[in-house]
């Protein structure tokens, strides 16, 4: 089963930009959709974005629309968020992860008990 480690968090003005990358393993990666969820101290874990296997589709949560943007790169075996205009509101723990092989997209969208693998987080700290 597909496994993924994260990198590209850090500390960044509100204003600023990052990165964040998710890289798998696992020769099947390409067939696997990634979700990007984040979880700020003392609130529940909420979905930010997520892509289709072949790409062909994203979605966003409205708090990111316009700013972020998530992608991947199949041969090289990573996912990206690319965060632009990042508010303090953005400081959360961002995890990867990535559901079963063959779940339907709207499930993906609607249930984060879909994601069965998991990255380990990564802190994104936006100051003012």
């Amino acid at each position: 089963q597909v496994q993924l480690v994260q990198s590209g968090g850090g500390l960044v003005q509100a204003g600023g930009s990052l990165r964040l990358s998710c890289g798998a393993s696992g020769r099947a990666f390409s067939w696997y959709a990634v979700g990007w969820f984040r979880q700020a101290p003392g609130k529940e874990r909420e979905f930010v974005a997520a892509i289709s296997p072949s790409a062909g589709k994203t979605d966003y949560a409205d708090s990111v629309k316009g700013r972020f943007t998530i992608s991947r790169d199949n041969a090289k075996n990573m996912v990206y968020l690319q965060m632009n205009s990042l508010k303090p509101e953005d400081t959360a723990v961002y995890y990867c992860a990535s559901p079963s092989q063959g779940t339907p997209w709207n499930q993906i969208l609607t249930s984060e008990y879909q994601y069965t693998v998991w990255g380990q987080g990564t802190q994104v700290t936006v100051s003012s």
